[in-house]
């Protein structure tokens, strides 16, 4: 027989599993990267969730705590009640009208030690019924504690394993997802080493993490290879430069060409020294943050019909030129990609 556990399990991964099985599986780049960050967020969502059940869990599990202390006070309680009533019972078995019985008092005969015992006797009678009674609503309020006891602790456990049971099929979801999109990406060129360490870095989820190092510090785990080999951009950045480099091959027969894509620190200062006025200060650098890129193939030449091509479409993928490349200072090679741009394709 299945345990409680995986009773409680089994519907919510069953409700879970419908839920995300009644989701279109994504048919491209872009909807894969959208659909791994919204996979994300239901998963933190729900991780959430549970987070914030098991602390109303603790509370409950106090609750808890202090219904049994009640139950154990009822039985100190009950246990002793029962002693005296034993011992009434005792002293009344051990009562002189026990061994007379009634026939004096009823003949008249009784005398002030036969009055005295079935006075005590009716005393204890009196005593003992309504110790009787006492321990009768404790024991009710014994058992109305245990059974609300039982039920928390029911109650407690069967919402934790519905909502693990929910966590665990949509990371299974986010898994599947970021899986989906890392082989789609090395299907159209981007280079996996075997043990697949790269790929960590085309996962999306990791792109807002890489945006916590300081700019041209970000680690080489954290970025994600572009098809243009030794070049490498932010997780999210890769995704849609690589959307943006198939139209472009279609569109001219030829992948985009790069010049540069991350810089780290040293480069930004290298090429600051060489540059000085058509760079940006190091550290300051778009470059740096892995959401820039400097092109060529025609693309540099403003006014060219590659250039004019990337005015018009490049912003379909979340990329752009900005509006200081144009004059100040001018460098028609150069486009960004802009996170809250590209979050809304």
């Amino acid at each position: 027989m299945p345990s409680a556990s995986a009773q409680a399990q089994g519907p919510a991964r069953t409700r879970a599993q419908a839920w995300v099985q009644e989701r279109r599986d994504p048919g491209n780049l872009t909807e894969l990267r959208k659909e791994a960050e919204r996979s994300a967020k239901e998963l933190e969502e729900a991780t959430k969730a549970l987070e914030k059940r098991r602390s109303t869990i603790a509370a409950s599990e106090k609750e808890l705590r202090s219904k049994l202390t009640a139950l154990q006070e009822l039985e100190r309680k009950l246990a002793v009640m029962r002693q005296p009533v034993s011992q009434m019972a005792e002293l009344l078995y051990e009562q002189p009208i026990a061994a007379e019985g009634v026939l004096p008092f009823l003949t008249g005969g009784a005398d002030e030690k036969t009055l005295r015992a079935l006075s005590d006797a009716t005393q204890i009678v009196a005593v003992r019924q309504q110790a009787v009674e006492q321990t009768s609503a404790l024991y009710k309020e014994t058992e109305r504690l245990a059974a609300e006891a039982q039920e928390l602790r029911a109650g407690n456990l069967l919402a934790e394993a519905q909502l693990a049971a929910e966590v665990e099929t949509l990371r299974q979801r986010s898994d599947k997802i970021v899986k989906s999109l890392t082989a789609a990406l090395v299907k159209l060129g981007i280079k996996v080493d075997k043990v697949g360490r790269a790929a960590l870095g085309c996962d999306p989820l990791r792109a807002a993490t890489a945006g916590d190092y300081p700019n041209g510090l970000i680690p080489k785990s954290m970025l994600c290879p572009l098809q243009q080999k030794g070049f490498s951009l932010r997780a999210d950045a890769t995704i849609a430069f690589v959307s943006l480099n198939e139209a472009y091959r279609k569109r001219f027969g030829k992948p985009i060409c790069v010049t540069d894509a991350y810089r780290n620190l040293a480069e930004q200062q290298a090429i600051y020294y060489r540059r000085p006025g058509f760079a940006a200060v190091p550290g300051r650098s778009n470059h740096g943050l892995g959401l820039a890129v400097d092109l060529c193939g025609g693309v540099e030449r403003a006014g060219s019909v590659e250039f004019v091509w990337m005015e018009k479409n490049s912003k379909k993928y979340g990329w752009f030129h900005p509006s200081w490349a144009y004059s100040s200072p001018f460098e028609p090679w150069h486009w960004e990609y802009d996170p809250k741009l590209g979050s809304l394709l």
